[in-house]
């Protein structure tokens, strides 16, 4: 298949594109700036070279501010927000225009959806929850009702906590649980909804190939596991302890709105 991907440079990109070059598949990447080898799209600018994208197979959207990079300022929030929705809406504008639109949009979101749903078990059917992340996510799967009104089956996958030893949260984590420094973050008994790269990427082709599917997919492990047993599992798999608590009111003063 000849298939557009956005964020191809990230995390989830780059393990996705290698995966579909390895199958035999044609990756042409959704780049921002001229001159580069893809098809321009620049949320920035509104700019989006849809007539490249005709005749294209499938879409895998996964461009977005990271959430984690930095405290929550107004100007960070607003980033977050605009890299997501305004990114989709123009994507999925400019796909729906064209005279041979892809079959498929696989579509990132996050699980962030539900906001803290304390300790009920969250679903596709359940609603969104309260707070800043929610309400992205809320807008960021809306902002793909172009596509869908064209004909295009979109998938939206809210992905939970991607564990990676080479990118992501848990390269962040590893340096200092290899010191013997890690541990859980507060009282340690928010849930963590994980899934490892590996599988991440398996759940996009299968979202590609299986035509029955549509609309949100939780893409985690079925296996949450508290912030506190995570912390034990890593520093147990790294032969050190996990005795170091990262104080609650320590971490808002640090990340503010972030730490919650």
């Amino acid at each position: 298949m000849r298939i557009l991907v956005s964020g191809a440079s990230g995390l989830i990109g780059r393990a996705v594109s290698r995966k579909l070059r390895e199958r035999g598949d044609s990756v042409v990447p959704l780049v921002r700036g001229e001159g580069s080898e893809g098809i321009l799209w620049n949320p920035e600018s509104g700019r989006f070279d849809a007539a490249g994208a005709e005749g294209a197979d499938a879409a895998i959207h996964l461009a977005g501010e990271s959430i984690a990079s930095g405290r929550w300022s107004s100007a960070r929030k607003k980033a977050i927000y605009d890299s997501r929705v305004i990114g989709t809406r123009l994507l999925c504008e400019g796909l729906a225009k064209l005279g041979r639109p892809p079959r498929v949009l696989v579509a990132a979101s996050a699980t962030g959806f539900y906001g803290d749903g304390g300790e009920i078990e969250q679903n596709e059917t359940s609603s969104p929850g309260r707070g800043f992340l929610a309400e992205v996510c809320r807008a960021w799967e809306s902002a793909c009702g172009a596509a869908r009104s064209k004909g295009i089956r979109v998938v939206n996958l809210r992905i939970g906590l991607v564990l990676a030893p080479d990118g992501g949260a848990l390269a962040r984590m590893l340096p200092i649980f290899k010191l013997g420094l890690g541990g859980r973050i507060g009282g340690g008994r928010q849930w963590m909804s994980w899934i490892t790269l590996r599988d991440l990427v398996r759940i996009v082709e299968f979202a590609l190939a299986d035509e029955t599917l549509a609309g949100p997919v939780n893409a985690v492990t079925p296996n949450p596991v508290r912030n506190s047993e995570f912390s034990r599992a890593l520093a147990r798999s790294l032969r050190r302890p996990a005795l170091v608590t990262v104080p609650a009111v320590l971490l808002r003063v640090a990340a503010g709105q972030m730490a919650e």
